[in-house]
């Protein structure tokens, strides 16, 4: 893509989930609309700089793990969002050199900073697709894809913070359903996702209204239906800052500081 392109394609008007996430995290790869919107969420919710921060953990987490613990090589990370530290590819590869890791956003400015930051160790190898989750046929049909994965061998399908902006309409459990079939036992799915259960109704209300682009919050059974058929890890669906944080600071933020729940299952 050009400069010319993705720049016509960026509308600076409009807040963008990873643009608002950028700015939460401290970043400068927003635009007005973006702090704005933020500011707004963070005026009801004072704790999403706490929730995106241990999501971030979370992502080390359960790459590490992956990695280290089970062998996988290949990870597949929908909703790139824009770089920062422990990127999926740093953490895989600081353990396994060889791992391949592909990128998918369809924010064009993610985009153009994952094609300059997101640079691969020598062995292994990084791509980055321009696709939205909700056409996971574009996304697997992907050449570059295609030659950076081998979807006969296990992946890790990585869904961070990315699920709660696919509402009901687009079928968020088909689409899921059709990125695990192409992919073979072994693999694994990685999820985090915003719910209601710790929120209050009116804010509730608030970030349901639309206001703030579309998606929809879920409860826990409805989170937990994105991992039928899957063998949970250990220790299953639970609050973000819980899963596998011992080696975390503590105390640990509460299920209400991250109102978001997380897990990591394998394909059977």
């Amino acid at each position: 893509m050009s400069s010319q392109d993705w720049q016509s394609r960026i509308d600076t008007t409009v807040a963008h989930p990873a643009r608002r996430y950028d700015y939460w995290l401290g970043g400068k790869d927003n635009f007005a609309a973006d702090r704005e919107s933020g500011d707004a969420i963070a005026a009801k919710f004072p704790a999403i700089r706490t929730a995106v921060v241990e999501n971030r953990r979370f992502l080390r987490r359960a790459v590490t793990f992956l990695a280290e613990e089970v062998g996988i090589r290949q990870f597949l990370d929908i909703g790139t969002g824009l770089p920062t530290a422990n990127n999926t590819h740093e953490v895989a590869q600081a353990i396994a050199p060889t791992s391949r890791i592909a990128y998918v956003d369809n924010d064009p400015l993610v985009l153009v900073h994952a094609r300059a930051l997101l640079t691969s160790a020598p062995e292994g190898a990084t791509v980055y697709v321009d696709a939205d989750l909700r056409d996971p046929a574009k996304i697997l049909n992907d050449p570059g894809l295609r030659q950076t994965l081998d979807l006969s061998q296990p992946v890790a399908l990585l869904l961070l913070a990315i699920l709660h902006f696919v509402p009901e309409d687009d079928d968020p459990y088909a689409v899921v359903r059709s990125l695990l079939a192409a992919l073979p036992s072994g693999s694994y799915l990685v999820a985090s996702h915003a719910t209601s259960d710790y929120l209050p109704p009116e804010l509730v209300a608030d970030i349901s209204s639309g206001k703030h682009g579309q998606g929809r919050l879920r409860t826990e059974a409805e989170f937990t239906r994105f991992f039928d058929g899957l063998d949970l890890v250990p220790p299953g669906i639970v609050p973000l800052a819980e899963w596998r944080a011992e080696d975390e600071p503590q105390p640990r933020p509460t299920a209400s500081e991250t109102a978001m729940y997380a897990g990591v299952a394998r394909l059977p």
